[in-house]
Parts: structure tokens; C-alpha cells; sequence
């Protein structure tokens, strides 16, 4: 798809957020989403994000497709990911850790489908210990 390659190299979503107690920046859901609405808009597409609650063997998990359809040509793409629900996660209610989970699939759906590298990103190498010096910036 054209306009996949299009918006693909065009996209540029900043790690917006801080994390005061790991002394890092990352990106969310909404982060990627907001850079992505003019390029859908520029490139006449759109994009839909479903969520579907699934079991395997007690584990818990959201599943997320994002596909995304170009109004014009009647193509579309779609990417998956998966993240487990803990539902007796320590200061979280039911409805927040199922909403927590669903943002983390969304967030790396998302990243599989417009090619956003998270490999060094925070979820990946925050330790959750106080960092000294310089706040670090990952890719």
C-alpha cells in the first residue's frame, strides 16, 4: 500500500511523555495517535483500533488489531498485538488494568503497523531504580 509507505516515513511521534520516577521519556498510545491524524487525514485514511478481551490457559490478555483502510482504493493493512491483564495488580482497579493493557497493545499494534522502534524504549530498559545524572533519552 502507497500510502502506508507514505505515512510510514512521513511519521514523527516524540516521546512527549516523563517519567519523574525512572527519569525517562517515552511515548504513549495517544502520542502516536495525535501525530498520526493529519498524515490520515493528508493521505485519506483511516484507522480503527478493536480491542478483544481473550483466555489461554487462565491468562488473561487484550488482543489489538489496528487496520488501517484507504478511503480511496478500498485497501487495507491490519497489525496485532497482545498484552496480559493482571487483574489483581496492586493499586489498580479492574477497569484500570484492563484500560493499562489495552493502551500497551494499542501502543505496539500501532508500532508494528507504522514501523515506530521502541527496542530501547523504556519498557525495555527501565530497571524502576533512580537514575543519577542527565535525564536519558531513548529511541
Amino acid at each position: 500500500m502507497e500510502k502506508l509507505i507514505k505515512i510510514q516515513s512521513e511519521l514523527k511521534a516524540p516521546k512527549g511523555q516523563f517519567n519523574a520516577f525512572g527519569k525517562y521519556k517515552y511515548r504513549n498510545c495517544e502520542d502516536i495517535l495525535e501525530a498520526l491524524k493529519p498524515l490520515l487525514l493528508k493521505y485519506n485514511c483511516t484507522l480503527t483500533l478493536t480491542d478483544e478481551i481473550k483466555e489461554i490457559c487462565g491468562v488473561i490478555y487484550v488482543e489489538v488489531i489496528a487496520v488501517l483502510k484507504d478511503s480511496e482504493l478500498q485497501q487495507e493493512i491490519a497489525s496485532k498485538a497482545q498484552a496480559g491483564i493482571d487483574i489483581h495488580k496492586k493499586g489498580m482497579d479492574i477497569a484500570q488494568t484492563f484500560g493499562s493493557s489495552s493502551s500497551y497493545a494499542r501502543k505496539y499494534a500501532l508500532n508494528g503497523l507504522f514501523l515506530i522502534d521502541d527496542t530501547k524504549d523504556a519498557d525495555s530498559t527501565n530497571e524502576h531504580k533512580p537514575k543519577e545524572g542527565p535525564i536519558k533519552e531513548s529511541l
